[in-house]
């Protein structure tokens, strides 16, 4: 999520033509569309009293084939203050973020309360919206809570555009969640959703969702931005800075004289963003800047506090984080912009266009493994850009999962399954009782952990078991190839499923279904072995609703090994051999309706030694201790 690439104006022209033609592409075909922004903003700071005014201009294109009456925008900062939804979720949850609370002790008894809710006047969040147009005439307009309602002058009919124009004036409220002033590490502006963000409006119609601390969703487009501040900050976010020599700090041209205006008090730092769906930045008047060119000439920007307990960490993380895009560019796609900014600020780690804030003063392995997953977040939330609000595992899980793999491969001691602690996650979601389908929305969880677990991890395994299924090969390609075809495009759960099938041939609706859809589970066990002519006879059984292929590796007496394949009827798919060093036999089908299955061994039941399901482990089964056994030994789970 972003920062300054410092190019010409020509080049940012040149580059903002470029990433279009990807929208212009999409306009081509008769079953796509998607709407299309363009933002010109010009921000005073008043960094004494925390406040800033501003004005819009947006241009607006209608792509859909409808005629569009009202629009919405979102006005992200209202949900800072006392009685907003916000504040009202956070007494209500039941585990609600430490972060946006604090605990009390009154007697014997801890008490929870809202930190949102305790905010005074000159502390809260706010942005409100005066002036607007369409087309230089007034418009009606109506908030309600973290939402503007536009009433429009004229209806905006399909494939034509339309200009608004606005004033805006806001507070950075005393830093809670994300975005504000001062945070824990003393960072003074962390700047995100900051500005009066238009709701996107796509096939399925608005998405004017209220802010509740969750995730985003919004339009793609253009963002020029002047932000004028007290010339001792320094300030980093998306975009490349378009007037570099004015500014300094470390971004101007080696041996390009600093053209500072006289007397000044103030700079006016001017972005240029193509192609990018929010705006973030952050500014400190203690920052730390420095630039490492990262795989093809991208610029990394690392901004962070002058502090001398961190500064070590943040050098040492620079090399790391040139290895972690190469690995991503490999795994996924091209990062398709000119630069990236890691900046101290926010809380915790939030992934924005073109940049991450995120808190800095931790240890190396903190810092490493933050920065490592917000910066994957560029490929699935900024770039594919899912509907992070209607499906967060679409994008935390897959985030999570080349994360894992990244940070497996600059390991010193590799594991053989990195998803291994993933799994005992899901694992114990389930044994709690309180999980819910993936596909519901993210603000509608019951707990904060339950959406934790579920977005991140069920959505992980989504993918790593995926593996499972169809193999590691193909799920390699299916990401390469998702990204290629969905980049830009905001992408569903079934484009990722459709992309898979095409790579591989197997049918997986019901894949995508019960994985993301319900909350069946997948349990299998070994029922027993029995003797017979020679030959023994071992029984399978599916004890859990979701059906799954199932491998199945022995092992015998004299050290060999030897595995069998029984594929599940309804995929239509036959995988390929995981371990060809072990001989392999595929087996007939196994249909779902039918919860038992037998298969023969022609060998004598004293000559084996172990029989195991899924030696892999990257199926999601909930009970293992019956996915093994050991002929020598009792076997607890089948007395």
């Amino acid at each position: 999520m972003p920062h300054f690439l410092i190019i010409s104006t020509k080049k940012s022209l040149l580059l903002s033509l470029f990433l279009l033609s990807f929208g212009s592409l999409f306009a081509q075909s008769s079953t796509y569309w998607q709407q299309h922004v363009s933002y010109k903003m010009d921000v005073l700071m008043d960094v004494k009293n925390y406040q800033y005014k501003g004005t819009q201009e947006l241009v607006y294109t209608n792509n859909s084939s409808d005629t569009l009456k009202r629009v919405f925008y979102h006005l992200f900062n209202n949900a800072f203050q006392p009685g907003s939804e916000m504040d009202a979720r956070l007494q209500s949850i039941k585990d609600p973020d430490k972060r946006m609370v604090d605990t009390l002790k009154v007697g014997e008894k801890s008490i929870v309360e809202s930190r949102i809710k305790k905010l005074k006047p000159n502390e809260i969040g706010y942005l409100n919206i005066s002036n607007f147009k369409q087309d230089g005439i007034i418009a009606n307009t109506k908030v309600v809570g973290t939402i503007l309602e536009v009433t429009l002058v004229n209806p905006i009919l399909p494939h034509s555009k339309t200009t608004f124009t606005l004033d805006f004036d806001g507070q950075v409220p005393v830093q809670i969640r994300r975005s504000g002033r001062n945070n824990s590490e003393g960072v003074e502006f962390s700047m995100a959703q900051w500005y009066p963000k238009i709701a996107e409006f796509d096939f399925e119609g608005w998405h004017a969702d209220p802010y509740i601390s969750r995730e985003f969703h919004g339009v793609w487009g253009d963002f020029d931005v002047k932000i004028t501040i007290d010339k001792n900050y320094i300030l980093g976010g998306s975009g490349y800075l378009q007037n570099k020599n004015e500014i300094g700090y470390g971004y101007q041209d080696k041996g390009v004289k600093v053209i500072m205006p006289k007397k000044t008090k103030t700079l006016t730092w001017h972005f240029v963003a193509p192609m990018v769906h929010d705006f973030t930045w952050a500014a400190d008047k203690n920052y730390l800047h420095d630039i490492v060119k990262g795989p093809y000439n991208v610029d990394l920007h690392f901004l962070y506090k002058n502090n001398p307990k961190i500064i070590d960490n943040w050098k040492a993380l620079q090399p790391k984080m040139v290895t972690i895009m190469e690995l991503y560019n490999n795994a996924v796609g091209h990062y398709p912009y000119k630069q990236y900014s890691f900046i101290q600020g926010g809380d915790g780690g939030m992934e924005y266009a073109m940049c991450t804030l995120m808190l800095g003063n931790g240890k190396l392995e903190g810092l490493l493994r933050t920065a490592t997953h917000e910066l994957a977040h560029s490929w699935f939330q900024q770039i594919l850009a899912s509907n992070e609000s209607k499906h967060p595992w679409m994008d935390e899980g897959f985030t999570y999962y080349i994360e894992e793999l990244a940070l497996n491969e600059l390991a010193v001691k590799k594991k053989g399954n990195p998803f291994e602690t993933t799994y005992k996650a899901y694992n114990k979601l389930i044994e709690s009782g309180k999980e819910q389908p993936l596909s519901t929305h993210g603000d509608r969880y019951n707990e904060n952990k339950s959406y934790s677990v579920a977005s991140y991890y069920k959505g992980c395994i989504f993918l790593s078991q995926l593996e499972y299924v169809i193999g590691k090969d193909n799920v390699k390609k299916t990401l390469r190839k998702y990204f290629q075809d969905f980049k830009f495009k905001h992408p569903t759960p079934n484009d990722i499923k459709r992309t898979a099938e095409r790579v591989s041939g197997a049918n997986l609706d019901w894949y995508l279904t019960d994985w993301t859809q319900t909350t069946n589970t997948i349990d299998y066990g070994i029922k027993e072995m029995k003797k017979e002519e020679g030959k023994t006879i071992v029984s399978l059984e599916r004890i859990g609703t979701m059906p799954m292929p199932i491998d199945v590796l022995v092992e015998y007496t004299d050290g060999t090994k030897e595995s069998f394949y029984i594929p599940l009827r309804m995929i239509n798919y036959q995988k390929e051999n995981p371990n060809p060093a072990i001989k392999r036999t595929v087996l007939s089908d196994w249909t779902w309706a039918n919860p038992n299955y037998e298969f023969s061994i022609s060998k004598n039941k004293t000559s084996i030694k172990k029989i195991t399901i899924d030696p892999s482990e990257l199926m999601a089964d909930v009970k293992k201790e019956n996915n093994i056994y050991e002929v020598n030994k009792i076997n607890p789970t089948r007395l």
